[in-house]
């Protein structure tokens, strides 16, 4: 505390320090009082900015708990005599309207929903402080629970997180952010920051070390020893209880329940919420109340710790802001020290970090794993800063992580216990029917992502490039932005519909709110109207692979496209993806109609909206089914050297996989391409872009295959026998050597019934198209193969990531049945994931597509940290000696690799393990065909 010089100038309030990640934590209704006054407060000031609807829906709860249950006249006063937001008026018939849902709803409840709400926005709990970069960009930093966060304006584009941060100091007016160490990384390691003075710069760090030793330590720092003769850096140190002795006082009951009258409210406040989760889980950081409550504070200092912060009525605001300095690539396990102040760099001191099973996670500490090839580790919803290298390092069994794999997810002791989970299962609906109308909107905001690579990144890039016709460019965005704008609007109104079917208190209104047949009804009737939009897709996708071979201009420009983190897939996989979404409905409207009964209020819009996204879908499944084809050609071509007529009238795609070829040095590892006229083997060459080397092909017409086990003493072994070449391969496995013999047979059946053999289809003669007797081309051979081993350790820029390479290190194959299936099996959601040798569980936003799992963050960020390609892994249950004593979850597993994941509910297992089955078990081709419509081979 600090004697005020001038209290006539100065205006103390009572206002929240701490904001804990989950306000579950908040075990005492005068605490979630208290915080809700704060984010009223935030609200009003213009702090917590969100959207109208977002912005309707707090002021809704906070006029419940002030004036109780709706009435139009008594609402219409209130709303006239109290201003929650400026420019209310605009949006009071949207605040009514919510408000008439929250009938019966007590003031504890309505306190309960409106942290609910006001902790998923970007700014809860957000206070900017003013700065520059390096190259004097204004922008504006903060911190919370997880680290510091960097903002433009009010968007978020750049964060640090503590696990990243080894120490925080100032010099003067700057102030610097000293990175973990990483030798594989281009980033510097000292982030510097220009503020407008030493004061605010030192307001600043002390700021970043209360809240860095509040949430990330177990005790109350030590103080500083007084140094004998000079003093080098700050004493200043974190005073009070840190958020986990808060909550295990709390836990032992130390604390003294407080009565108190809301000062606000014309209605009586209940003392408890009954419907609070029954589990002890924690009190919060240190709560402190609005200045309207300050009486209400008064008669509760015994058992709380106020600040009391000043503010000069003439302070300026926050300048808006611009550009984020680059961040740092890696994450530690370790915390940042107790960080030094100024005019030295004094010596750096870790306090290492234990386990922290009680302490909620702060969604720090996030990458890849050795062998998820991690992409990047970057702001939430912020652009891209750092332009990384992909590591084309997928092999399994390599000795050493990939060098872009962060220390962290090696060590686990660095792992933290999430639990929150638990909360949430007990305070949400479990009804299956909630799960998948829950999986509308969890896959509907990958969706949308996905659209907006084509809507905004790849708009934007091509806008400042002049590589694209202008009747491209008109083809391609004005048929995507319809879908764009109209699948923002649906996935507002599927957010709605859960967060009403979430409400704890709204059980009168289940008959309202607690289907989803009738969202889905009238969207999918809005979106017959964008059929004409997704007629022009196949054009879309023919006439810019007709750009790319025509210019080589647009070809450079859309492969380097392709290497940016947001363009996770092929670039032409997305311009199918508004195809593949109409399959995706239909599923989930067959099991939302599977599920209820005939007699169920939602079953007759469900079955309405079934029947007509089924219509939708028969109209243009023929399309989708030719273009899949066309763009898997496509993506093939640019894998392959030494063939550049891929992609001719009447080709399709069968099979890809990893055989061994022999010769006379013995077996050799080939990549064999099989299609409905001919087949390629290739080699991996020594190249820049990892592209694979077409040695030579096998027509079909003519071709004749059989079991060569006995005579070449080889397991798994067939010869194939074309009418100018003989081939000796062999499977690895007698489950791969099935798939290739079953698919092998059905093409030169079908080749067979053609008239005519193939025409010569490669560009120029292979240098090994010869007799299996020649010998150089077994000694070239080898020499592209070990060439391959070896660029493994480099930091290829290109296609090191496809499910050919995958194939390839993983020494299996995969079928366009496969793909097909894939397409089908897409799923997004919340997973928890657990190391072999971990405690704890890590939450991640996980995206499943292409055979891969990429790893998130949250769901707003643009890129995936990090991925794994799940061809040859083996999913199973846990077993009871592995302990994992939680329900809903999966294993997989590679060799030596292990990960656990865990769903929050029983359906969400259940289609997570289906989906993930299809990548990792191959169907068979009759399997595949009897519930799907036969490709057209």
């Amino acid at each position: 505390m600090k004697q005020i010089r001038r209290p006539k100038h100065v205006v103390v309030k009572f206002v929240v320090k701490f904001f804990p990640p989950d306000h579950a934590q908040l075990q005492e209704e005068l605490t979630r009082y208290l915080f809700a006054l704060q984010v009223k407060q935030d609200l009003a000031q213009g702090r917590l900015t969100c959207n109208d609807t977002s912005t309707a829906l707090l002021i809704s709860h906070i006029v419940q708990s002030e004036i109780g249950d709706f009435d139009e006249t008594i609402d219409r006063e209130h709303l006239a005599k109290n201003k929650y937001i400026p420019h209310q008026e605009a949006l009071e018939d949207k605040i009514m309207e919510f408000h008439h849902n929250h009938m019966g709803q007590t003031p504890a409840e309505s306190d309960f929903q409106l942290l609910e709400i006001a902790r998923r926005l970007e700014m809860y709990g957000i206070r900017l402080h003013p700065a520059k970069d390096r190259e004097g960009t204004k922008i504006n930093l903060a911190v919370a629970n997880t680290g510091i966060l960097v903002f433009q304006g009010h968007t978020k584009i750049n964060a640090f997180n503590w696990a990243k941060v080894r120490k925080l100091s100032f010099k003067r007016k700057r102030f610097l952010i000293k990175l973990r160490p990483d030798v594989n990384s281009s980033f510097q390691d000292t982030l510097e920051f220009l503020m407008a003075s030493r004061d605010f710069c030192k307001s600043f760090w002390k700021i970043c070390v209360e809240h860095h030793a509040f949430f990330r330590l177990f005790e109350e720092p030590k103080p500083k020893p007084k140094p004998v003769l000079f003093s080098r850096g700050s004493s200043f140190r974190f005073s009070g209880r840190t958020q986990k002795q808060v909550l295990d006082y709390v836990k032992e009951g130390g604390h003294k329940k407080v009565q108190f009258e809301r000062k606000h409210s014309k209605i009586h406040s209940i003392r408890s919420l009954t419907a609070q989760p029954s589990e002890q889980h924690t009190e919060t950081a240190r709560a402190y109340g609005d200045s309207n409550d300050a009486a209400a504070v008064q008669s509760c200092r015994q058992g709380k710790e106020l600040k009391s912060s000043t503010e000069d009525t003439g302070q300026h605001k926050s300048p808006s802001l611009k550009k984020s300095p680059k961040e740092g690539r890696k994450v530690d396990g370790a915390v940042v020290s107790a960080v030094e102040e100024e005019e030295e760099p004094a010596k750096d001191r870790i306090q290492q970090n234990r386990p922290q099973s009680q302490q909620p996670s702060t969604a720090g500490s996030l990458t890849g794993s050795p062998h998820l090839s991690e992409l990047s580790i970057n702001s939430q919803g912020g652009p891209s800063v750092a332009n990384m290298t992909l590591s084309p390092n997928l092999s399994p069994d390599a000795k050493q992580s990939s060098p872009l794999v962060s220390p962290l997810l090696n060590d686990p002791s660095c792992i933290r216990a999430d639990d929150e989970e638990e909360v949430k299962r007990k305070r949400f609906p479990t009804e299956k029917a909630y799960f998948i109308a829950k999986e509308v909107a969890t896959t509907e905001r990958t969706y949308l992502k996905d659209l907006e690579v084509i809507t905004s990144w790849f708009q934007s890039a091509v806008s400042k490039e002049d590589c694209m016709p202008e009747t491209l460019k008109n083809l391609i965005f004005s048929n995507f932005e319809p879908l764009h704008k109209f699948h923002t609007g649906f996935l507002k109104e599927i957010e709605q519909r859960l967060a009403l079917w979430e409400g704890r208190s709204n059980a009168h209104i289940k008959g309202d709110y607690q289907r989803i047949g009738d969202v889905m009804l009238k969207n999918i009737q809005s979106m017959k109207q964008l059929t004409i939009h997704l007629r022009k897709h196949n054009e879309i996708l023919m006439e810019l692979e007709n750009g790319i071979r025509n210019s080589r201009k647009l070809e450079t420009f859309c492969r380097d496209f392709e290497l940016q983190k947001v363009c996770y897939l092929p670039l032409n996989t997305f311009l199918l993806r508004p195809l593949h979404r109409l399959m995706h409905y239909k599923q989930i409207m067959e099991r939302l109609c599977k599920h209820y009964p005939p007699s169920h209020m939602d079953f007759r819009d469900s079955r309405a909206a079934l029947a007509e996204i089924s219509e939708m879908v028969a109209q243009l499944h023929g399309n989708m089914i030719k273009m899949e084809n066309f763009q898997k050609l496509h993506e093939l071509k640019k894998d392959l050297i030494g063939m550049d007529n891929l992609v001719i009238p009447g080709r399709e795609f069968i099979r890809l996989g990893s055989l061994s070829k022999l010769s006379g040095k013995g077996l050799q590892q080939r990549m064999f391409f099989l299609f409905n006229d001919i087949l390629l083997y290739t080699s991996r060459g020594l190249t820049a872009s990892n592209q694979f080397k077409v040695h030579g092909h096998l027509p079909l017409y003519g071709m004749t295959m059989e079991e060569s086990e006995e005579e070449w003493g080889v397991p798994h072994c067939l010869t194939l026998r074309g009418q100018h070449q003989s081939i000796v391969v062999a499977a690895s496995s007698r489950a791969e050597m099935d798939k290739w013999t079953e698919d092998i047979q059905m093409a030169i059946d079908l080749a067979e019934k053609s008239s005519d053999p193939a025409p010569e289809l490669l560009a120029s003669s292979p240098p090994d198209n010869k007799s299996p007797d020649e010998t150089p081309v077994d000694q070239e051979s080898e020499d592209d193969l070990s060439a391959s081993r070896t660029s493994l350790e480099r930091q290829s820029p290109h296609r090191g990531n496809t499910t050919v390479h995958v194939c390839w290190h993983r020494n299996t194959s995969v079928s366009m049945i496969d793909f097909s299936i894939a397409v089908e099996n897409q799923l997004s959601g919340n997973l928890l994931r657990k190391f072999k040798n971990s405690n704890g569980w890590q939450k991640l936003w996980v995206v499943f597509t292409n055979f891969c799992m990429f790893f998130y963050k949250s769901h707003q960020d643009n890129h995936p940290l990090a991925s794994l390609p799940l061809l040859g892994y083996s999913l199973t249950l846990p077993s009871e000696s592995e302990n994992i004593h939680k329900d809903y979850v999966f294993k997989l597993h590679f060799k030596s690799h292990v990960y656990y994941f865990r769903a929050e509910s029983e359906y969400t297992f259940e289609r997570w393990m289906e989906v993930i089955r299809s990548a990792t078990s191959s169907a068979s081709r009759t399997r595949a065909l009897s519930h799907k419509e036969p490709h057209a081979y």
